[in-house]
């Protein structure tokens, strides 16, 4: 439970409801980050409206966005350029990205939708050699840290929202359209479970309700 007051959470439920902004999105340059300055071959899972996979093409060589929805993989379709080097599919994470092997694999606010330890072992088997998989997750708050930067992401995400919107009310983005879950894992039990997968992954607590994850494989 949120520690903050109801009528608080009320209040910030109807400013942000009046000023969306992605989330997930902001992560993204994060992620290009993380990423050699060319790549072959890149998956990016529970693609949504394709808004990464669209910047990853500027890349790799060849992009494949997948998402278990069929509306928005087809929405992704009609926002990418026809010249872009980027296919999608509407199948399940787990079955249908295809043998790879990727240089590259992202997935984004989506893993908490799959079987964690199955998920990653998926990605680990998809990879290419020296390839590298990176995640942004949500986990379930638990912990006294858990809640502080829970707290602290309050004040943040206002800002960003002012900022990003620049004050004004404004409609929910399309890359905000898709189905959403609460997370059940704990960071803990995300960090437990990807170390033995990913023997050397990185893990980080984030701001904004958000984890990280990189690992390459060697």
């Amino acid at each position: 439970m949120s520690p903050l007051p109801r009528r608080i959470l009320r209040a910030l439920e109807r400013f942000h409801a009046a000023r969306p902004w992605d989330h997930n999105a902001h992560f993204h340059p994060w992620i290009l980050r993380q990423l050699p300055g060319r790549v072959g071959t890149a998956l990016d899972v529970g693609c949504g409206t394709g808004d990464l996979a669209r910047q990853l093409a500027r890349r790799a060589r060849r992009v494949h966005g997948i998402d278990a929805d069929p509306e928005i993989t087809a929405r992704a379709r009609e926002l990418t350029p026809a010249t872009a080097p980027v296919t999608y599919t509407a199948a399940d994470a787990l079955t249908g990205p295809g043998d790879g092997p990727y240089d590259v694999i992202t997935c984004v606010a989506a893993v908490h939708h799959l079987p964690f330890e199955q998920a990653l072992r998926t990605f680990r088997d998809r990879l290419a050699p020296g390839g590298i998989l990176v995640i942004v997750g949500v986990a379930r708050e638990r912990t006294p840290v858990d809640r502080l930067l829970g707290i602290a992401s309050v004040p943040l995400n206002i800002v960003m929202a002012l900022l990003k919107n620049r004050g004004r009310p404004v409609p929910r983005p399309v890359s905000m359209t898709a189905r959403t879950r609460p997370a059940e894992l704990t960071f803990t039990e995300i960090a437990r479970q990807a170390r033995a997968v990913l023997p050397g992954v990185r893990l980080r607590r984030r701001l904004l309700w958000r984890y990280t994850l990189v690992w390459r494989r060697r």
